[in-house]
């Protein structure tokens, strides 16, 4: 157990005003939508900030609360500049919100039990391409996250026509057209940026080891997570996949990235 049995559960309570958005009526991008997107970056951001502080930073739960802070921060971007963006909080609001209890029950469970990853200086050439892929690897979790969360939405606004049952869910998402949009272009984003992560992931290795491709979980289902990327653009743009099977391909796509960052780390701090 840790030595802060409360650790987590303040930052876990902020994620909750913006799950609450869903069942209210009306409303759009007002004041209360944006305080409540601002609570929620504001409380898992400081929570991530602590954990990095107190020693914490390099374990599950410390990557679940950066995933949901770096995925909180593209939406606030994704709201701004999208038309219909901002509807996809209403499924990416519960989402955050049962990461963020993982990762405060995971803390409250394990506590005080550490990963042993490698600690590079940002000072020499080593440290700069270290820092370079972790940032780029966040940020191509938070795009295959945002890209996966729009291609839900498409399977459930296509879903509720067919059965022509729509509920108060789906009126709140955007148009199965809009959110397969969302999709692409965040995929294609989430693609670009992962292909520069596997670049850097590659310079990492030859300037650790000399050796450009270490064949371990990690690095086997980033290329797979990067092939289905691939794959299911070429597919979209030739064929025009779409609907259900695209919808399926960015979340295997989802799936194997999930796996390999912090689903690697669950394995080595929980079951190792």
């Amino acid at each position: 157990m840790s030595a802060m049995p409360l650790y987590g559960i303040p930052a876990f309570f902020t994620l909750i005003p913006a799950v609450l958005l869903v069942f209210r009526h009306g409303g759009g991008r007002d004041s209360a939508f944006w305080g409540a997107l601002g609570l929620a970056v504001l409380g898992s951001g400081a929570q991530a900030i602590e954990f990095y502080h107190y020693g914490f930073g390099e374990g599950f739960s410390f990557s679940l609360w950066v995933t949901i802070t770096s995925t909180l921060v593209l939406f606030v971007v994704g709201a701004l500049v999208l038309r219909q963006g901002w509807r996809l909080l209403f499924l990416l609001a519960p989402y955050l919100l049962l990461l963020g209890g993982v990762a405060t029950l995971f803390h409250l469970v394990f506590g005080e039990k550490h990963v042993s990853f490698p600690v590079v200086s940002a000072t020499d050439g080593e440290g700069i391409w270290f820092f370079l892929h972790v940032v780029v690897g966040i940020l191509s979790y938070a795009l295959l996250t945002f890209a996966a969360v729009a291609a839900l939405s498409a399977f459930l606004q296509e879903r509720a026509l067919k059965h022509k049952s729509p509920n108060r869910l789906t009126r709140k998402l955007p148009s199965v057209a809009e959110s397969e949009a969302l999709s692409l272009a965040m995929l294609l984003q989430g693609g670009l940026v992962l292909g520069l992560g596997l670049c850097s992931g590659l310079a990492v290795n030859w300037l650790e080891h000399r050796v450009l491709l270490d064949f371990n979980h990690k690095s086997i289902l980033s290329i797979l997570t990067f092939v289905t990327v691939v794959i299911l653009i070429v597919a979209r743009f030739v064929s025009g996949t779409r609907g259900r099977v695209a919808a399926r391909l960015v979340l295997l796509a989802w799936l194997f990235l999930t796996l390999a960052w912090p689903g690697v780390k669950f394995v080595s701090q929980a079951l190792l």
